[in-house]
């Protein structure tokens, strides 16, 4: 069974869509790099989505972040917008595919963002 997935558009979508491609993660403390995705940035994050919410059987939030779907917050089951522990999508830097970082103290929802890659 397949768990829904709220998704909020954020103010920052429409002036996402002045900034040039491609998008460099965002250099905050509270955000650590768990690695790349070879998916794009909409398909990583709803995998993550889909992940968390089929092993706890709850809501996950997606949030879009910028807009040509280039950046992605999902929010670790339980969480919801704009804070709290969040799987943090971004376009990489490095070509096609995905930067994904986490923020937040949940050390078993930074594991499932490997299962993304």
């Amino acid at each position: 069974m397949k768990y829904p997935f709220i998704v909020v558009l954020a103010a920052a979508t429409l002036a996402g869509c002045a900034v040039p491609s491609p998008y460099t993660p965002p250099p905050t403390p509270a955000t650590r790099a768990v690695g790349e995705s070879k998916l794009a940035p909409k398909d990583a994050a709803q995998c993550i989505g889909q992940k968390w919410a089929d092993a706890t059987k709850q809501q996950v939030w997606m949030q879009y972040m910028l807009a040509n779907n280039q950046a992605f917050d999902v929010y670790v089951p339980g969480q919801q917008p704009p804070a709290g522990s969040a799987a943090v999508v971004r376009k990489s830097a490095n070509g096609p595919g995905s930067w994904l970082g986490f923020r937040g103290d949940d050390s078993n929802a930074a594991g499932a963002l490997s299962q993304c890659q």
